[in-house]
């Protein structure tokens, strides 16, 4: 049971943030504040979201990409963060599970996800 103050201050914070409707296996660019000194940048990290998880305020989601030398990387985002500028959602995936934390043992062909088509 939370408490109501706690409850109407979250429901504030989700209705002001602009989030698209995403899931498992979808490709997403999020744009990322990076403070470096006193200067500030917008940073986009693209990937297939793995996984979503939390409820509320508390919720985050994991984006993995294939870096340099083919090292994957994985980046748990705070969906309700302030440094998040913006999620894009580039592509959507057709998968059949909601975590899709298989794709760390899968490399190149393998590792793909077929894009979700939409008949007319």
């Amino acid at each position: 049971m939370k408490n109501k103050y706690i409850e109407s201050f979250e429901k504030a914070q989700i209705e002001s943030k602009k989030i698209p409707e995403f899931r498992a296996g979808d490709t997403v660019r999020v744009a990322v504040r990076i403070k470096e000194g006193n200067k500030e940048r917008v940073q986009n990290f693209e990937g297939v979201c793995i996984s979503l998880r939390g409820e509320g305020t508390g919720k985050t989601f994991t984006v993995r990409r294939i870096g340099a030398n083919n090292i994957g990387v994985e980046r748990i985002f705070p969906l309700y963060s302030d440094s998040i500028e913006s999620i894009e959602v580039v592509r959507r995936g057709r998968v059949r599970r909601a975590k899709l934390f298989y794709l760390r043992n899968r490399t190149g062909k393998a590792a793909r996800i077929k894009e979700l088509r939409k008949y007319s």
